[in-house]
């Protein structure tokens, strides 16, 4: 018997066999199970070996899990982490202990899915709610969602709200001011570019006067710092039928007027300073604020107030069906994500510190702002701006190189601008040292002025208006008073979590959703100070940690796609669907191919991918699928042909919406190619394919990777996500830029897709980590068994259950479709009442109705053990036999565990029981649940009357305390 040597034991990883549900012997039985002798041999059957890679990845062998942990530090020591003055939307931050902990590195919040399930998501979509609420109450407007991608994405939306509900004005012009920040300025015209929408920027003022405008874009304050009050151009605006976006800094409205006060008709923002690390560009949570009466027209997420069951108060997402399927090619948003994660940290920030709390932060941020100003003008600065809250503008003249070398001397990064001006921004960390230091810095000298002298001849606010100071009148409900004390806080948090399934408590088995194991070694990093409290835009040789890093990570995901370059800023899945888009557009432009306009996409298709399509000014054509859910090859060639002339692409998901490796991709990809077209294949699937095929090797030419799907990111309960394109060299060129951070190797006048040259960075490392910790051969086994386990649980259910789709072998990919459609005809048993009796088993549903209506779509992924994928089966065998006896009449047919499900614990434990069947069949339908019961906290939630009685706000006071009690 060989002995492993001493090298092999200390190199070896068990971090695989971690990541990887089943054993290596419960592989085996599985794939026996299928009638396969190997795992292989199920593999072999199941993916066409047309696009079966040739070459493995040239990817290092799996590090331990202490080699990646010091490997990411080394990387992380090579980055600088300056005392950041830059500003620009970007403030460095004070995270509460409490909140990091607790939330931010805790799985219970940051391994949950979407809210599309309510009944198992109270926690936080209260959570949200609240979001929802410190939004509506800084920016004084009547309705807000629950968090966008970025500030910059947010106010392209908010200009395209703009241009459909502003009836009295059809211009196609939209005014933007000059001082907003450079990077939104850049995002909207890459948005309006392809919306034929013209954007003129400089003085608002002027321009509204010589031209007739749908809307108009303003910073608050502007990115200089300038504070003004908006209230007469934005009376002007109206008078001339123009609409106002007000793009306004969180902090700053603690202490001046808001916009909705103002007349503004959209506020938008981010809310990072409320606790969210800078992560060198997010994530963050923007924030969208307007008026109720364009309620039916706001992009992204938005929570309501509904009831249960029982009459309960219960929320829910509301306008679920519009969110999940985004208006198809009729869009005019392509948002299908938030970043909730992030909006839940801010609001428990805002309920930490409560209303004086936060008055105070905004009050010592706008001090220390005046202290210093006064004592620049005492070192005869010229200061640029005389109203301000926390940033001030100097022009120094040929005098800026020398501050500018000063100031990286002694750590500091400034905003270094155009014509010789510099610029200064505060924040929550901000000392007093800090502002003497600055003086230093500025003056050159040692001698500089004392803060506590300057504070005492200092009187109000002296960078304020008197007409712009705010009374502290929000943030008055109880949840942003109760929760002051770090044991209340830490109690109400667990309250919350305790609501929800995330997958800390159960296998979260959504079909095209991949809710895989986030390892915790994964997620380390993303709180280390060295890759969190970088600006996004800090120079260059101050990045270089995070520059290597993604380097190794371009490389790593670029062997799995078999593409050969890549873009990281798309900070979203749809962001990437977009960008990708854009890539292929100009493309064609640059060759002269301006009626190339056509995208082709399959019937099956998610609704983001038409709405992508719209927003990058595309036609949208539907190609069918045929009756084995495959693309109509036929059809197909047929639209085709008609299109030669104008065909774009092709935007297509591969395995399939249906979960089947279809055998016609390449003739797919050719028969595009030889039309003119370019190829998209959506990236959503990729889970199927790393290692085994890549789409950059059959055919296509662009995916967007969906980096919290595939790549381990986690949800966060709807956010925060990576949509990163990796494309084939032809479209390299056309890869987004950043016009503060030009992307290297990049036109610096390339689209702008997201805030940040890098998306949301901060969150990279976890991919960077999952893929050093498997290695080339690791991510290989991962693939293989998602399909294993995918086909398993299709062989376990298609007994009681119909798959709706299979490939050629009679198998599925890494998902399966269960048809309900005959089930529910004979039974009056629908998906939903499956779903929601799953609950009462312990687990979120399936995805629901999508892509066939009356279905539930399950994926399993890599990461769920044996005994789960069994527990999983055995609810839905039982809920078939549940069923069966609602049909044999054993059951009350209109009385019965599944039209009535979930059950809560206040059900069960009411003195009158009401039902025809028991309370035990109610709560404990299988007897392991005895051991390890979930409670629903609520009662199936009525969509109905959320829908017609619209309410996104925190209930009122009385409803607050009376659930309380």
């Amino acid at each position: 018997m060989s002995r492993p040597s001493l090298s092999d034991l200390e190199n070896h990883s068990d971090f695989i066999q971690r990541h990887i549900g089943p054993t290596v012997e419960q592989q085996q039985e599985m794939a026996q199970v299928l009638g396969y002798d190997t795992l292989e041999a199920l593999i072999d059957d199941t993916v066409p070996a047309a696009i079966r890679r040739q070459e493995p990845m040239d990817l290092a062998g799996a590090m331990t899990e202490k080699a990646v942990i010091e490997r990411l530090k080394s990387l992380a020591q090579q980055n600088i982490v300056n005392k950041s003055f830059i500003g620009t939307g970007y403030h460095d931050t004070l995270t509460p202990p409490v909140i990091q902990r607790n939330v931010l590195e805790n799985p219970g919040w940051y391994t949950a899915y979407t809210p599309y399930q309510p009944e198992i998501s109270q926690g936080r979509l209260e959570a949200l709610l609240s979001f929802q609420q410190m939004v509506m109450d800084l920016t004084g407007m009547e309705l807000a969602n629950a968090s966008m991608l970025d500030e910059s994405t947010a106010a392209a939306e908010a200009m395209t709200l703009l241009q459909r509900v502003n009836k009295k004005n059809r211009s196609n012009v939209f005014i933007v001011a000059q001082d907003c920040h450079p990077q939104t300025i850049a995002v909207v015209k890459t948005r309006a570019q392809l919306l034929d929408i013209e954007v003129l920027v400089g003085n608002p003022e002027t321009l509204l006067d010589g031209t007739e405008a749908f809307g108009m874009l303003l910073q608050y304050p502007g990115t200089h710092g300038n504070l003004i009050n908006t209230a007469p151009l934005i009376e002007k605006a109206h008078a001339a039928k123009t609409l106002v976006t007000v793009a306004a800094d969180i902090m700053a409205l603690l202490l001046v007027k808001s916009p909705g006060e103002l007349g503004a008709d959209v506020v938008v923002g981010n809310t990072q300073r409320f606790g969210v690390p800078m992560g060198f560009g997010g994530p963050h949570a923007a924030y969208f604020a307007t008026r109720e009466s364009y309620k039916r027209s706001t992009p992204g997420r938005i929570i309501g107030v509904s009831i249960d069951r029982r009459g309960n108060q219960a929320l829910r997402m509301a306008m679920q069906t519009r969110e999940q399927h985004i208006r198809r090619e009729k869009a005019t948003s392509n948002i299908c994500t938030a970043q909730a994660l992030l909006a839940i940290m801010a609001a428990f920030y805002a309920m930490y510190h409560g209303p004086q709390g936060l008055r105070g932060i905004a009050e010592r941020i706008h001090r220390l702002t005046a202290i210093f100003a006064e004592g620049m003008k005492g070192l005869n600065f010229s200061i640029e701006n005389r109203q301000f809250f926390d940033t001030v503008t100097f022009d120094v003249g040929s005098e800026q190189q020398n501050i500018n070398a000063r100031a990286l001397a002694a750590g500091v990064n400034l905003r270094v601008l155009e014509d010789g001006r510099l610029g200064v921004s505060l924040d929550e960390t901000t000392s007093a040292a800090d502002v003497e230091n600055l003086w230093r810095i500025f003056s050159g000298q040692e001698e500089v002025p004392s803060v506590a002298a300057l504070d005492m001849k200092i009187e109000g606010h002296p960078g304020v208006p008197d007409e712009l100071l705010r009374e502290v009148s929000y943030l008055q409900h109880p949840l942003f008073n109760d929760y002051h004390s770090e044991t209340e806080m830490l109690r109400y948090m667990r309250y919350l979590e305790d609501k929800d399934i995330a997958l800390n408590r159960a296998m979260i088995p959504l079909g095209s959703c991949t809710m895989k194991l986030n390892a915790t070694t994964e997620m380390l990093a993303i709180t280390w100070p060295e890759f969190a409290g970088l600006h996004p835009f800090a120079p260059a040789e101050q990045t270089k940690g995070y520059q290597a890093m993604i380097a190794e990570l371009d490389h790593m995901l670029l062997e799995a796609t078999g593409y050969d370059a890549i873009s990281m800023q798309p900070n979203s899945g749809a962001q990437g669907e977009y960008a990708g888009l854009l890539a292929i557009m100009r493309y064609h432009q640059s060759r002269e191919d301006h009626q190339r306009k056509v995208c082709l996409i399959p019937s099956s298709a998610h609704g983001t991918n038409p709405a992508s399509a719209a927003l990058a000014g595309m036609q949208v054509v539907i190609v069918e699928c045929d009756e084995q859910g495959n693309i109509d090859m036929d059809y197909l060639k047929l639209k085709a042909e008609r299109h030669t002339e104008d065909l774009a692409c092709i935007m297509v998901t591969y395995p399939s919406t249906h979960g089947v490796f279809e055998e016609s991709i390449i003739e797919l990809c050719e028969v595009i190619h030889q039309h003119g077209g370019q190829v998209y294949v959506d990236g959503a699937n990729l889970n199927a394919l790393v290692g085994i095929a890549a789409p950059g090797k059959f055919g296509a030419d662009v995916s967007h990777l969906n980096l919290h799907k595939t790549f381990c990111i986690p949800h966060g309960g709807g956010g925060p996500g990576m949509g990163p394109i990796g494309v084939g060299a032809h479209l390299q060129p056309f890869l987004p830029s950043n016009p503060v951070a030009p992307v290297a190797g990049l036109n610096s006048s390339n689209d702008v897709v997201s805030a940040a040259p890098f998306g949301s960075a901060s969150i990279l490392p976890i991919s960077w980590s999952y893929i050093a910790l498997m290695g080339g051969d690791g991510l290989v086994q991962a693939t293989k068994v998602a399909i294993l386990s995918a086909n398993y649980i299709a062989h376990r259910l298609r007994d009681h259950y119909p798959i709706l789709y299979t490939g050629r072998s009679g198998n599925v990919a890494h998902e399966c479709i269960i048809d309900i459609r005959q089930l529910k005809e004979a039974s009056g048993i629908s998906e939903e009442d499956i779903a929601k009796r799953l609950i009462d088993y312990g687990f979120h549903a399936p995805t629901m109705s999508f892509p066939v209506a009356g279905t539930l779509m399950v994926e399993p992924t890599e990461s769920e053990s044996m005994f789960e994928l069994d527990r999983f089966c055995d609810a839905l065998i039982s809920i078939k036999q549940e069923i069966e006896a609602v049909q044999a009449g054993q059951l009350d047919a209109a009385d019965n565990p599944l039209i009535n499900a979930p059950h809560t614990l206040e059900d069960v434990v009411a003195t009158e029981w009401d039902h025809s069947y028991s309370r035990e069949l109610a709560a404990y339908p299988v007897a392991s649940l005895r051991r390890y019961k979930y409670w629903a906290p609520v009662n199936r939630v009525d969509n109905v009357h959320g829908d017609r009685n619209l309410f996104c706000a925190c209930p009122a006071v009385e409803s607050y305390r009376e659930t309380e009690q």
